[in-house]
């Protein structure tokens, strides 16, 4: 180290200064922090402040037990000082530090003491007892280019340190070697030496994780730099965009202040005219009265009574042209009116709302994705984007940013709608109208998002987008008769095998086989629900064992339920707090059955002819029922009591022929499919037809929505599962 040191001509004074006294170190010590502080200031400061926190980056410091003095010192800054006084005690003329040059020149460095001293001052140095064990360095040693301060055992004067002990992870000197440290099970001195050549290595392996880290903390600093300085433009032109929204509001409401105004001067200008040619068919009506009653006054008083004879004749002719001829007097009070209007009540509310300011991170092109469903010709179907930052985090990006492109398979456009649905989400909408693969283009600050271009699938609604079964494998073919599907608490498919008596678990995307099938204790399963525990109740119809029985995840029986009450049993509807609906077929109503599944109460007696599958809607406290003979859905609250039913038969939207499968979507919207055509329809929570989903094969039976966006529908005599896509 000390080699160098010396190969540098200056030393920054900074390296020597203490940043507390702001003196040259005296007894330097280091804190965990790495940073270094006089003892003497150390031990001031940490009397002032408590906890003990570091002068210069103010991170806490938690102190040994012999609080300052446990602090080790900093041998680096040692050797700059020794260094610094080399280079002072090699200057020609140097004055001893203690008798200022009175007794002669310096001559030798007091390491302990850290001054340089004459020859004089020297001996006098020596003869101090305490001062007999300090490390005396000659001018000559002094500009030896190997010299290092030596370090000295602070409980045995005068003994250098010399090892180390590994365990104590200590200096020790050869007195402490012998009486505290001795070679055992607990301590293990060895030379110097020996440990500085692995703590050598140690430390450059530390050197080389902080070179990395702080690559990476440059590279931070200057995209951080570069950020502020991209931000300050970004503001700066959203200061513009801003501005020019709203100067162009402004100009707007400028416009239609100039309308309105002239609409006010323009009005009362008309009714103005209005009531002047009114005031002046008045005046003209009054004046002939005037005239006419003048004419008569004068012949009354001045005229003979030839004269009156006359007059009242000329007078009443007059008078009766006036009157059979009035004005109307009728003078209509006349206001111009502004009022503000609705349109400007709901201008003032969304101007709170004009201007969406947010502060997000840049979208980066290649981390952003594009999650594409299958579509169906002439449904809504959608498509999913994700704009991610460099960190791969959902963030904002303005609309306008954001550019979408969809090619029908014969290259021309299709209309598309993009709406946010959440910070970093973005619904893309169409409504295809040829089958075939579409292309579709999505760029992101006119950059194309990776994995380009993408393709949409788009089928005619009676074309599955999935099969489950005849040779899929894990369904056994021919010999898979499914009636009923679920989905568990994973989003994952659960069929209900009525031919091979098991249940067996299919991957709602690529239709794999999960579990092998679970086999069934009993005959003839025929419904299937999941409860919030993910297990499987199974209602059976078998005569002589029907029922509902309870299984595991795993497969293993846990609980089964009987009743003399019991017939012909087809659905199940498991609720959340562990009740239960189950369907009987020749009973012709349901049973209500408790968490303990005990009987509550039968429901739909005298209502219900042919009673099939069964939804539940708890946040409306309703189950549904399709009746397969009376061809309508049936709604009973929770405590039984049937609250409205729709549906007719036939062929037409909206109407049902032996309807069966029923479920709901997140939105309370009732799915239905058809057993004899299968129409599979959807309907209002009040039961208004809404739409016709897809027609799936002949004969269909239970049905369930996925969380991906897709109802599977069991198909008993086409030994399969078809899942079609629902927006």
């Amino acid at each position: 180290m000390a080699g160098n040191i010396e190969e540098s001509e200056d030393i920054d004074d900074q390296l020597l200064t203490c940043a507390v006294c702001k003196l040259r170190f005296r007894d330097p010590r280091i804190l965990p922090c790495l940073h270094t502080f006089c003892k003497e200031c150390l031990d001031i400061w940490a009397t002032k402040q408590q906890p003990l926190k570091c002068p210069t980056c103010r991170r806490n410091v938690t102190l040994p037990d012999q609080g300052v003095d446990g602090l080790r010192t900093n041998i680096y800054v040692n050797n700059l000082l020794d260094f610094a006084a080399v280079k002072k005690g090699a200057e020609p003329g140097v004055p001893c530090q203690v008798c200022e040059g009175k007794e002669g020149g310096a001559r030798v460095w007091c390491v302990q003491c850290a001054v340089l001293l004459c020859e004089s001052c020297t001996n006098t140095h020596n003869r101090f007892p305490t001062m007999k064990g300090h490390q005396i360095v000659t001018q000559e040693d002094l500009k030896a280019t190997e010299f290092q301060r030596k370090s000295f055992c602070p409980k045995h004067e005068g003994q250098v340190l010399i090892f180390y002990c590994e365990p104590c992870q200590t200096l020790v000197c050869a007195a402490c070697a012998v009486v505290d440290h001795r070679l055992d099970d607990e301590h293990k001195p060895v030379e110097i030496g020996d440990i500085a050549e692995k703590k050598k290595l140690g430390l450059q392996e530390l050197l080389g994780k902080v070179d990395d880290r702080a690559k990476e903390v440059r590279a931070a600093v200057n995209d951080a730099g570069k950020e502020i300085s991209e931000l300050l433009t970004s503001t700066d032109t959203t200061i513009e965009q801003a501005t020019v929204c709203f100067d162009h509001l402004i100009t707007l409401v400028q416009d239609r202040k100039t309308e309105v105004i002239n609409d006010i001067e323009s009005s009362g200008q008309e009714v103005t005219k209005c009531l002047e040619t009114q005031k002046e068919a008045i005046e003209f009506e009054l004046s002939g009265l005037t005239s006419a009653s003048e004419f008569g006054k004068q012949a009354l008083e001045h005229g003979s009574d030839a004269h009156v004879i006359v007059a009242e004749g000329q007078a009443r002719q007059r008078v009766e042209e006036l009157l059979t001829t009035p004005t109307d007097l009728t003078v209509r009070p006349s206001q111009v009116v502004f009022s503000e209007g609705t349109a400007v009540a709901g201008l003032r509310e969304n101007m709170k709302k004009a201007g969406c300011v947010q502060v997000t991170s840049k979208a980066d092109v290649s981390k952003c994705s594009v999650e594409v469903n299958p579509a169906v010709v002439d449904v809504s179907s959608f498509t999913l984007l994700r704009t991610l930052d460099k960190n791969g985090h959902l963030c904002f990006v303005p609309k306008d940013d954001v550019t979408v492109t969809l090619k029908e398979p014969f290259g021309h456009d299709l209309p598309t709608s993009l709406q946010e649905k959440g910070r970093g989400l973005w619904e893309i909408s169409y409504m295809p109208k040829l089958p075939g693969n579409h292309t579709l283009e999505v760029k992101v600050n006119g950059q194309p998002v990776a994995g380009r271009p993408f393709y949409v699938k788009v089928q005619y609604s009676h074309t599955p987008d999935l099969t489950i079964g005849k040779q899929s494998r894990g369904t056994g073919g021919e010999n898979f008769g499914p009636v009923d599907v679920a989905v568990d608490t994973a989003g994952n498919i659960v069929v209900v095998d009525g031919k091979r008596e098991r249940v067996h678990v299919f991957d709602p995307k690529t239709g794999q086989s999960l579990r092998h099938g679970t086999h069934l204790v009993g005959e003839r399963p025929c419904g299937i629900d999941i409860d919030s525990n993910g297990r499987f109740t199974v209602a059976s119809s078998c005569e002589g064992s029907q029922g509902v029985r309870v299984y595991s995840q795993k497969g293993a029986l846990v609980e089964r339920l009987f009743s003399d009450r019991f017939r012909e049993l087809r659905g199940v509807a498991v609720l959340q707090n562990g009740r239960m609906v189950v369907s009987d077929k020749q009973e012709k109503s349901c049973f209500l059955l408790q968490p303990d599944k005990g009987l509550i109460r039968e429901v739909g007696k005298g209502q219900l002819q042919d009673p099939w599958f069964i939804a539940a809607d708890e946040s409306r406290d309703l189950f549904y029922v399709t009746d397969g003979d009376a061809n309508k859905v049936f709604a009973f609250d929770l405590d039984g009591k049937m609250t409205f039913c729709f549906g007719e038969t036939g062929p037409s939207e909206g109407q049902f022929l032996c309807p069966s499968g029923i479920t709901l979507d997140p939105e309370g919207n009732i799915i239905v499919v058809n057993f004899l055509d299968g129409r599979l329809q959807v309907f209002k929570p009040d039961g208004k037809y809404l739409r016709t989903v897809a027609k799936v094969n002949n004969f269909p039976s239970g049905i369930a929505l996925t969380p991906n966006g897709h109802i599977a529908v069991a198909c008993y005599w086409e030994h399969c599962v078809e899942l079609h896509s629902y927006s």
